[in-house]
Parts: structure tokens; C-alpha cells; sequence
């Protein structure tokens, strides 16, 4: 444990930060996955999910949690995967 006032509150700010940042982090994990399992599922509102993945990813993103850059890998590999489920059904 820190003896410095400052190291024991810089403690806490970081345990807040952690705590918001899991948070996060798991929001968008779930809406990912719904969005996945309801476009392989070929469900109505796959495409509404899709957009909500979307934007807690980019939110991640906009709150520092995730980089920007792995925000836009986290999106193109999800639009990918939508986009090859969709070929597999309409063709």
C-alpha cells in the first residue's frame, strides 16, 4: 500500500478508471456478439443490432477504452462477417 497522499489517491482515480473501462469493454463485447449470433441467425433486426454494435464500438473509442484504430478493426471484421453471412443467403 502507498504512504503518498497522491500515490493513494492516484489509487483510486485508477480503480474508478478500471472499473468504467470493464464496463465498457464488456458492452461492447455483448452487442458484438448479438449482433453476430442475430445476423447468422438471419433474424429482423440483425441489422439494428449491427448498427448498436457499431456504435458502442465506436463509443469505446470516442471514451479511450479501445484505439481508434482497433475500433475500426473491431468494425470491419464485423461488417465483413455480416457481409459473408449475407452472400451465403442470398446465394
Amino acid at each position: 500500500m502507498a504512504n503518498i497522499r497522491s500515490q493513494i489517491k492516484r489509487n483510486r482515480q485508477n480503480e474508478r478508471r478500471r472499473l468504467r473501462n470493464k464496463a465498457v469493454r464488456s458492452e461492447m463485447r455483448t452487442r458484438t456478439k448479438h449482433a453476430i449470433t442475430a445476423t447468422e441467425a438471419s433474424t429482423t433486426d440483425a441489422a439494428e443490432l449491427l448498427r448498436l454494435a457499431v456504435k458502442r464500438i465506436d463509443k469505446a473509442a470516442a471514451q479511450g477504452v479501445i484505439h481508434k484504430k482497433q475500433a475500426a478493426n473491431r468494425k470491419s471484421r464485423l461488417m465483413r462477417r455480416a457481409a459473408k453471412v449475407a452472400a451465403a443467403d442470398a446465394g
